[in-house]
């Protein structure tokens, strides 16, 4: 953790002295030799940094940046999607079976008049 603290305090410091230089208040050999580098290593950090600004400063794209997408997981979505609208669909189609089931006789038990051979009805054993 102290290494990153290290590193995020050289490179404010070393904004400083570019912000310096930039302002005239310090020269390019000057700043370099507090940074203990070269003028031309001091040149490529000072535009490495003003680059950095310039990017960081730039208008972004408005609104919220777009998720990446994934195919296998839209695909699994989807099916998922799929799944639940027809188990909805067999749901249905179960309450329905049961609503007409309950207002019909049941078919084991049949009614009087069916097991008498119906009034009326013709009996083939011609008992009747």
């Amino acid at each position: 953790m102290k290494n990153r603290e290290h590193e995020e305090a050289l490179a404010r410091t070393r904004a400083e002295l570019i912000i310096q230089v930039q302002a005239g208040r310090l020269t390019a050999s000057a700043a370099a030799a507090r940074m203990g580098v070269s003028r031309k290593t001091y040149y490529k950090w000072e535009q490495r940094g003003l680059s950095g600004i310039v990017a960081g400063l730039k208008d972004g794209e408005a609104g919220r940046r777009a998720v990446p997408r994934d195919p296998e997981k839209e695909a699994l979505q989807l099916e998922v999607e799929q799944l639940r609208q027809k188990l909805g669909v067999q749901e249905q189609l179960q309450r329905i079976r049961e609503v007409l089931q309950a207002g019909q006789p049941d078919k084991n038990k049949g009614s009087a008049t069916e097991k008498k051979g119906g009034a009326g009805g013709h009996d083939p054993e011609g008992h009747g």
